[in-house]
Formats: C-alpha cells, sequence, structure tokens
C-alpha cells in the first residue's frame, strides 16, 4: 500500500462522514478539503522538485478509485485537480514557479474545453470567455482553461487552434450559484469567466504539443509517468473517480444488505436472485477496475522503454477507459435496483453514489459513439479518421 493509501485510509471515516455536508454546500466542506490535501493525493503526479511525488499514475488512479468509494465529490476532486500538476510539470518553469514557489500545496483548476479566445497582443495575449465545470475551484488559486487562438479582432482563427491558457486566481472569477445538478454537487463544479485579462505567452501551451508528445519531451522530462499520452492520463482521474463510486454503491448496498428483511419477510441473505446480481455486479466493477489500472500500467511500460504510442494505441485506450466506466455503472445500476425504497432515502448513502456515479458517467470525456466509431475505424486501417472525430483521442 502506497503511502497516501494510507493516508487515506486513516482518515477514510471522517472523509465518508463529510459527504452530505460537501453536498449541502456545493463544493468540499473546508475540513474535506484539508483532509485531501494531507493524503497527499493531488501531489501524486506533481514534480519533486516542487514536492511532488512523481508517483506511477496507476497508483494514483488507485488513490482516487478508494477516496471517491469514501465520497464521490472528494473522489471527483482529487481525480481532476490531481492530474493538473502532471500537465504543470511540462510548462513553461517560470510558471511552475508562480505556482509553486511559494507554496507546493496550490491547488490548480480547469475546465480544458475551449470556451473562451486569445487576442495577440504584444508580450501575449487578452482573453475573455466563459467555462462550466470547474471541478473543486473553491480551493484552488490557479486554472487551466481552453481557449480558441484569435485574431486581432479576437475572432477565432481557422482553421481552429485550441491552446491550454494558465491564469491566477486574480484574473478569473467564480460564478456563485452556478452549479445546481443532481450529482456530484459536492464538486463545486462551478463556471468561471474572464474578462480582458492580460496573459503573458509563457502561460499559453498549444493542445497539440500534449497529444503529440512533444511538450513533455521538450520539457526534458525523464520520468515515463510525464510520458504517457495525454488522453491517458486526462481520463484516468475522471474515470478512476466513476469506478470509485460504484465501488462504494458496492459497500454501502453490502452493508444495508446484511441486514435487510425484504416485504416478503425473506432475508436478503436468503435470496438467491439477489446474491447473484450482487455477485454479477461486483465482479463488473472489479473488471472495470482491473482495465483501467492495467491501461495506465500498459502505456507507463511503453513510456519507460522509449517506445512511440501510435494512433490506433491511444484510440483504444479511450475505448477501455469509456467503456471501464459504462461497465462500473451499468453494475452499479444492478445493485440499487436491488435496494428497496429505503435505498433512495436521502439518509442513505446508497443514493448518494448513484446519483454521483450517473453525473460522472455524463462528463464529456465517457461519450461512447465517437470513440468506439474511431476506435472501430483504427482497426480498419481508416487512420485518420474524419477531423471531428480526433477530438480526445
Amino acid at each position: 500500500m502506497s503511502s497516501v493509501l494510507e493516508r487515506i485510509e486513516a482518515r477514510a471515516e471522517e472523509i465518508a462522514a463529510l459527504g452530505p455536508s460537501n453536498e449541502k454546500l456545493g463544493r468540499l466542506d473546508d475540513r474535506a478539503a484539508e483532509l485531501l490535501r494531507e493524503t497527499g493525493v493531488i501531489r501524486m503526479l506533481q514534480p519533486a522538485k516542487y514536492g511532488g511525488a512523481e508517483a506511477h499514475p496507476a497508483e494514483f488512479a488507485e488513490a482516487v478509485m478508494r477516496l471517491a468509494s469514501l465520497d464521490g465529490s472528494t473522489g471527483w476532486v482529487a481525480g481532476i485537480v490531481g492530474v493538473h500538476p502532471w500537465e504543470m510539470a511540462m510548462c513553461d518553469p517560470r510558471v511552475q514557479e508562480e505556482v509553486w514557489g511559494e507554496d507546493n500545496d496550490t491547488w490548480i483548476a480547469s475546465p480544458y474545453a475551449p470556451m473562451g479566445v486569445l487576442r495577440p497582443v504584444e508580450g501575449g495575449y487578452v482573453f475573455n470567455g466563459r467555462w462550466q465545470f470547474s471541478s473543486g475551484t473553491d480551493h484552488c488559486d490557479w486554472i487551466f482553461l481552453g481557449a480558441f487562438l484569435g485574431d486581432e479582432n479576437g475572432e477565432a482563427t481557422v482553421p481552429p487552434q485550441v491552446h491550454h491558457v494558465i491564469l491566477p486566481r486574480s484574473d478569473y472569477t467564480i460564478v456563485e450559484d452556478s452549479w445546481d445538478v443532481v450529482g456530484l454537487r459536492g464538486t463545486g463544479s462551478k463556471d468561471i469567466i474572464v474578462e480582458d485579462a492580460f496573459i503573458p505567452d509563457y502561460r499559453v501551451v498549444r493542445f497539440s504539443r500534449f497529444t503529440d508528445g512533444s511538450q513533455p519531451r521538450d520539457a526534458g522530462l525523464t520520468n515515463a509517468t510525464y510520458h504517457i499520452p495525454f488522453t491517458t492520463a486526462f481520463p484516468l482521474g475522471i474515470t478512476s473517480a466513476v469506478i470509485g463510486i460504484a465501488e462504494g454503491a458496492l459497500a454501502a448496498h453490502l452493508a444495508y444488505q446484511r441486514t435487510r428483511v425484504q416485504i416478503t419477510g425473506t432475508k436478503v441473505k436468503d435470496d438467491p436472485h439477489v446474491l447473484n446480481a450482487i455477485s454479477q455486479s461486483a465482479a463488473e466493477i472489479h473488471a472495470s477496475r482491473v482495465t483501467m489500472l492495467d491501461n495506465a500500467r500498459r502505456f507507463y511500460d511503453k513510456a519507460v522503454r522509449g517506445e512511440e504510442v501510435t494512433f490506433a494505441e491511444r484510440a483504444e485506450s479511450r475505448r477501455t477507459q469509456v467503456s471501464a466506466a459504462w461497465r462500473a455503472v451499468r453494475a452499479m445500476d444492478e445493485i440499487v435496483a436491488r435496494s428497496g425504497g429505503n435505498g433512495m432515502r436521502m439518509d442513505n448513502p446508497i443514493q448518494r453514489f448513484w446519483r454521483d456515479g450517473h453525473m460522472g458517467l455524463a462528463h464529456a470525456i465517457h461519450v461512447p459513439g465517437s470513440v468506439f466509431h474511431v476506435q472501430s475505424l483504427t482497426a480498419l486501417d481508416v487512420t485518420p479518421p474524419p477531423g471531428p472525430m480526433l477530438s480526445m483521442i
């Protein structure tokens, strides 16, 4: 067991107990965020120079899964915010020092969706836009935001060029009351607004440099963790959280069913049909865990050997990740369907895991259609597929 997992286990009871408070607040309770910092999970993929562990990505995924099995929102924030130090390690040393120079426990938010436009000016850009879904943002002091490169009039160029932009908290506004959803309520995934912020050029990176692997190479990074594909690393924290949520639902269901007597008078432990469904669901959730961890290890091992990752392999990695999320949530549905009406009471954690899992599955990274389509095309030697289908492969 890693030291991070040990610290999570030492705080497990309190992390789980704070789940209702996170949900009520619409963000992580300050104590929940403090506990998350104490575990060290956010610094697992952070450079050693700034107090990070430079851990194996599979170890990070295991930590996220365990946190999400205790509370979905805490695990989700860990998975999202915890990937950002991985990307920051590849960025200009000047911005790394700005972010971590005085406090290596500084958290970085996102989202990466290109909802803003960069207008070039001398020395950098003027930036404007509005973004949704900035998970954990109340506890972060910097942010990565996706953007289109614009022209001198602020109009996005054609063909579009996507960039990642790094801003301090003073350059953006968090929109309160912009996160009112059915699940993952405790993540506080609020809207972000940027108005006429000046961004020095060293805080802007073209997204294609992450997907083609040139950014970590040019940054001189030697740890294999930083050379797994972006489209394997970025979904890792998100899907691991969904799998952990399903594991949490299973654990809550088992605890509830141990003494449950159905309306017919039959004890659940004497009902072979329910027991069969529970076991099948547990096997499916476990399969999701194993495939996600195997995927991370596979690409880490390729990076250690210095092997180039093909587009087809990246597409297969995304198929693995998306299917793992869907498999876990389907299995969770089978569990919930056998929890009875009392399993849906608001004081029963089963219903919160269920809502959180479906909200997590709705993330854009889990949309299966284009991912499965692209993977099938590459298996038929159609590479690359049509332009819009290249997104996040």
